[in-house]
């Protein structure tokens, strides 16, 4: 997939500020903050190719469905307001874009292997090293290493994880978002982040590759008009 290479620097930078911009605002800067990512993603989008526009939206959509439910239902972590800010979805789409372009602007196989090594040693410290018990997180990790051993875009899931992680790590922190110290119901220890988080944006990546080819079909497809039987006028 073609996306410039500099968006694994500008975009991450973008989503930095805007976290930390979220922890000075209310809920009207939340909405305003919203819209400008939007329209930051429709810019990111513009040069794309219609395949990589396809695959971005699919990603937000997924996303999104994935955010209501661990977020607003089930709980498992809670965004600073206990809401679901307008500016999630959108930024969605610019992890994606970031991991693959970061994907292409370093070696396939360094990535790779930097977001499994990454990957494992984080989920083993969630279970040994970390103040907070991550069982949780360590149960996503084998997914994650699974898809990065055996699927074709591995590299792209690879470089999904990294940016992952450094705005897991880093939107925590600053307490942007919090995760639950157990699952509800399930009782299950989780970290804040959990090791396994980016197990999840890889689903969202694996349905937005599945969907986006019919996306595009769907798109280029001509759409057919016949006027009713009554307006047929017969010679």
């Amino acid at each position: 997939m073609t996306v410039p290479r500099w968006y694994a620097a500008a975009l991450p930078a973008y989503l930095a500020g805007l976290l930390a911009l979220d922890t000075q605002v209310g809920l009207r800067g939340q909405l305003a903050l919203g819209v400008l990512t939007f329209a930051v993603l429709a810019v990111a989008l513009r040069p794309l190719p219609s395949l990589a526009r396809a695959q971005t939206i699919g990603v937000v959509a997924f996303a999104t469905v994935g955010e209501v439910t661990g977020s607003l239902v089930w709980g498992v972590y809670h965004y600073r307001l206990h809401n679901l800010p307008l500016f999630i979805p959108p930024a969605h789409g610019l992890v994606y874009l970031s991991g693959v372009a970061l994907s292409r602007s370093l070696r396939a196989r360094a990535v790779v292997w930097a977001a499994a090594v990454g990957a494992a040693t984080w989920g083993i410290a969630g279970l040994t090293l970390l103040p907070r018990l991550d069982v949780a997180g360590a149960v996503g990790v084998p997914l994650l290493l699974l898809f990065l051993w055996r699927s074709r875009s591995r590299a792209t899931y690879a470089g999904v994880f990294l940016v992952v992680a450094a705005l897991e790590l880093y939107g925590t922190s600053i307490g942007t978002w919090r995760w639950a110290s157990a699952l509800p119901g399930l009782g299950i220890p989780d970290g804040n982040p959990p090791s396994g988080v980016a197990s999840g944006y890889v689903w969202f990546d694996v349905m937005a590759l599945v969907v986006a080819p019919w996306l595009v079909a769907l798109g280029r497809r001509p759409m057919s008009f016949r006027p009713p039987v009554g307006l047929i006028q017969r010679p």
